[in-house]
């Protein structure tokens, strides 16, 4: 799907499902971003606030494409800032902070991912928005939450830090193994943004019950303990090694590549057995439960799948498997994903023509949120920096140009 396009053009008479909810995003890289870019999809209005001149440090990311005016377009910034406005203010300039807190009173939500206690410390905090604004709903991601609690409280997290401390990348490693590091790209980012999502929301329902706003506080490291739940729950049953498989799930090299089958029910057993021409597991004694085929899969299994395997690649292997019904995938390339005939019925590719010329276009993944009565798109290109800043000063706060060519003279704004 192109930038602009209308997936279901008979469903726009119903509208989408967050317009009339604002945010005003002081947000940087990548958490925050994904969260108000889906929320973005879905009707709501974002304005992002962004440092003037060079903008925030997303857009001077690599890979990169260049703006109509030179500056660098990155990748991480492409992706994730669709469909939003950007204002330019210098926020440790008094006047820039005040014109934050001026604007942030005709939004429903105030959306930050600064360390914990930088807004706070900048007089951008949630106590300071809220005594102005007491209904706003104020977001914030950071590596270890605002609220003083944690004794990593302040410090720099990116995803891989989250994903590091939270044990993520310790399932299945040996001991000497090296750590993967972001073996799952950005999760401790994408999680923690959609775990905002959620906050949000639910804080704007809330609001229509108790009519006040209050504190999301989403710590990525809170977040990837929450995504390791399966590490957590084995270890606290006596589960010592995620080593030994409870039951049969692995990966099989076929002709080409390699394949991922789930068996854990014994009907997927047996159509597994039939599909690869192996009827004597179904009499094997070693062979009796789901723990037996993970504790037998090297010794026993896989030679005979991949036997069978080796004479298709690993697409039809899967394509044959999951006629059989068994839970089956080819392990696919990038490439292979963007061309997949499931991801290209369900409008999962976006390409954003390039401003800088060159042919090809950028490709971003489209919103996984499909809804029955919800049109997809049209999807709008990402701001250019601090595009939208005298138009939405003028409008927001009723300043005329000579008021905004002051600001503009003094740095307050780009």
């Amino acid at each position: 799907m192109k930038v602009g396009d209308i997936a279901h053009p008979e469903r726009i008479r119903f509208g989408k499902p967050l317009e009339g909810v604002r945010i005003l995003a002081l947000e940087q890289a990548h958490a925050m971003p994904f969260a108000t870019q889906l929320m973005a999809r879905l009707g709501a209005d974002v304005v992002r606030i962004e440092p003037p001149d060079t903008g925030e440090q997303a857009r001077n990311t690599y890979p990169a494409a260049r703006d109509p005016e030179g500056r660098l377009l990155g990748s991480t910034f492409l992706r994730n800032n669709l469909n939003k406005r950007s204002i330019t203010i210098d926020i440790k300039n008094p006047e820039g902070r005040d014109l934050v807190l001026r604007l942030a009173g005709k939004f429903d939500v105030f959306a930050e991912n600064f360390r914990g206690g930088a807004l706070q410390r900048a007089g951008l905090g949630y106590e300071a928005m809220a005594a102005l604004h007491p209904r706003i709903i104020y977001a914030s991601i950071s590596g270890f939450g605002t609220d003083g609690r944690s004794p990593y409280h302040g410090r720099a997290a990116f995803a891989p830090i989250v994903e590091a401390i939270s044990a993520f990348y310790d399932f299945k490693r040996t001991k000497d193994e090296r750590p993967q590091v972001g073996s799952a790209g950005a999760l401790g980012d994408t999680a923690s943004g959609l775990y905002a999502v959620i906050g949000i929301l639910s804080a704007l329902r809330h609001r229509d019950r108790i009519g006040t706003g209050q504190h999301v506080d989403i710590a990525m490291y809170d977040v990837m303990v929450s995504m390791v739940d399966v590490m957590m729950s084995y270890a606290s049953m006596g589960k010592k090694s995620t080593h030994v498989p409870t039951s049969l799930t692995a990966a099989f090299k076929a002709r080409d590549g390699f394949f991922i089958l789930m068996c854990n029910t014994r009907q997927h057993f047996v159509s597994l057995a039939q599909a690869v021409g192996c009827p004597q597991w179904l009499t094997d004694p070693r062979l009796e439960t789901s723990a037996d085929w993970g504790a037998q899969i090297d010794a026993l299994i896989r030679p005979e799948v991949e036997r069978w395997a080796s004479a298709h690649s690993h697409r039809e292997a899967a394509e044959i498997l999951g006629r059989a019904g068994i839970a089956v995938a080819p392990c696919q390339s990038i490439q292979e994903v963007m061309q997949d005939p499931h991801v290209i019925a369900r409008n999962m590719v976006v390409e954003l023509e390039r401003p800088d010329g060159v042919p090809q276009p950028a490709c971003t993944p489209g919103n996984p949120v499909k809804m029955s009565r919800v049109a997809e798109g049209p999807e709008r290109r990402v701001p250019w920096v601090g595009e939208h800043t005298g138009e939405l000063l003028a409008r927001e706060l009723a300043l005329d140009t000579a008021q905004i060519e002051r600001l503009r003279d003094f740095q307050v704004i780009g």
